[in-house]
């Protein structure tokens, strides 16, 4: 029982950081058909903005400041880069964005070095919220959940139930019309993808210290991001936030179980000592959630919630 309730409470917090970060690249690609590879860097960039930000002044304010930034590079990206390739298809986006995200990746060695920084938990935060099972669970990890399913309602809300929310979708279906009706289409665009890069932003000052903060963290949480969006179904926050959650309690569980292939199947004649028999399957933690990936579009290439695009 106590490895199961850590599990839950651990993949489900894990899962919500994983959702802050993959939302805003559902954000972008619903909105603007935009597949942003560099969306990972801005979720790097709003961790050493924090850490910089907070060795001057405190964390709330980082936390404010921090994902703004993000999202004003994001903005400027997009008006005087993106908006220019847009024209080229999708490919003169895709190689754009990659291209990119190695850019931003050398200039963050280059400003604040290629070890990790000291970005630590704030005093503020960094006691001991409850005991279970004798072991003290951190009040941070409870403010991970809080701020993420604030984040998530306020997207929700303003997307589905505000007129700025429907100016948007209507900007991606009909964006002649919305232009003619007097809205700035490539200012709601520009808007748009800022936003989704303070999004990503927001993601790297809550979880640059809650994992650790050095120019390797956007190559370790890129790949699993895009594993996020299209299990999900690309394009559908709803799908995101479902399988963000589904990806980080069955990684979280995996990491628990010290069982190996031989415990398992043993009655089939594996034995122990065998190379495959050996494999433990928290050692396999890692490889599942792209497995995962292989099985949805195997199964349904459109994701849980994704529609197909015709």
């Amino acid at each position: 029982m106590e490895t199961i309730v850590f599990s839950l409470l651990n993949g489900t917090i894990y899962g919500l950081l994983l959702f802050m970060l993959s939302s805003g690249l559902t954000l972008i690609f619903s909105m603007m058909g935009v597949l942003n590879f560099a969306h990972a860097s801005f979720y790097m960039l709003g961790a050493y903005f924090a850490y910089t930000i907070m060795g001057v002044t405190n964390f709330w304010l980082a936390l404010f400041l921090a994902p703004i930034l993000a999202g004003v590079i994001g903005m400027g990206v997009e008006k005087w880069g993106l908006r220019k390739v847009h024209a080229n298809g999708h490919v003169a986006e895709l190689l754009f964005t990659f291209g990119l995200a190695y850019l931003i990746d050398e200039i963050v060695k280059i400003i604040w070095g290629r070890v990790s920084v000291n970005y630590q938990v704030p005093d503020s935060l960094n006691f001991t919220l409850f005991t279970i099972y004798g072991s003290d669970y951190p009040a941070y990890r409870i403010f991970i959940l809080f701020v993420a399913i604030f984040m998530l309602v306020s997207l929700w809300y303003l997307l589905k139930k505000t007129r700025v929310g429907l100016i948007i979708q209507a900007a991606l279906s009909h964006p002649h019309m919305v232009g003619h009706l007097g809205h700035n289409v490539p200012l709601v665009f520009m808007g748009v993808f800022g936003a989704g890069c303070a999004l990503a932003g927001l993601a790297g000052v809550i979880g640059g210290n809650y994992f650790i903060t050095d120019p390797a963290m956007a190559v370790q949480m890129g790949p699993i991001v895009f594993v996020v969006v299209v299990v999900g179904g690309l394009g559908s926050l709803e799908g995101a936030f479902i399988a963000a959650m589904l990806i980080g309690l069955l990684q979280t569980s995996a990491v628990s179980v010290n069982a190996s292939f031989a415990d398992i199947f043993g009655f089939l004649g594996l034995s122990a000592t065998s190379e495959v028999g050996s494999i433990t399957i928290s050692s396999l933690a890692p490889m599942l959630p792209f497995l995962l990936l292989v099985l949805i579009l195997i199964v349904k290439p459109t994701g849980l919630m994704g529609d197909r695009e015709v």
